[in-house]
């Protein structure tokens, strides 16, 4: 499983961690990743505590929503931020796409486009947060202060 740090997407996540602080580092785990669930049965941590990386198409161009592992995305509220009528969620290829990565292994940061982030507030009632970094068995942690700042994300209350 070591060799996943190895991996392009994974080196990708890592760099761009670093540089932002030289503390944060990806964690290789011993099982998949790919859900909420599973990421939160890996690490032992509450399920909300893990971020999704959610890319949405937005009348043609693409945002990510960075949301709690046990809350979902509202789309009615999206479309009321973002002031547009036609909001949906992206398919696997414009994720690969836009972010880089595959679904299950997103990362809320590094991607292959330039996308606005939006970080739901719900996300800072934990300490410490997991998010993606690449691969489906990698993951970092990060405090919700950090992340805001990492992805220039903008709060917004996105959740149902």
């Amino acid at each position: 499983m070591e060799n996943l740090l190895n991996k392009e997407s994974v080196k990708k996540v890592q760099e761009y961690i670093k540089k932002f602080d030289p503390k944060l580092k990806v964690m290789v785990l011993d099982t998949t990743a790919k859900t909420a669930q599973e990421a939160a049965s890996s690490l032992r941590c509450e399920v909300g505590a893990i971020v999704k990386s959610l890319l949405f198409k937005a009348e043609g161009g693409f945002l990510i929503c960075l949301i709690a592992g046990d809350r979902r995305c509202s789309l009615n509220k999206l479309k009321k931020i973002l002031q547009k009528k036609d909001v949906s969620m992206a398919d696997a290829n414009e994720v690969k796409e836009h972010t880089g990565f595959s679904i299950g292994g997103v990362a809320p940061v590094a991607h292959a486009t330039s996308l606005d982030v939006l970080v739901d507030t719900s996300l800072n009632r934990f300490q410490y947060i997991f998010a993606a970094a690449g691969h489906p068995n990698c993951v970092f942690k990060i405090t919700y202060s950090e992340l805001l700042k990492i992805t220039k994300g903008s709060e917004k209350e996105i959740t149902e």
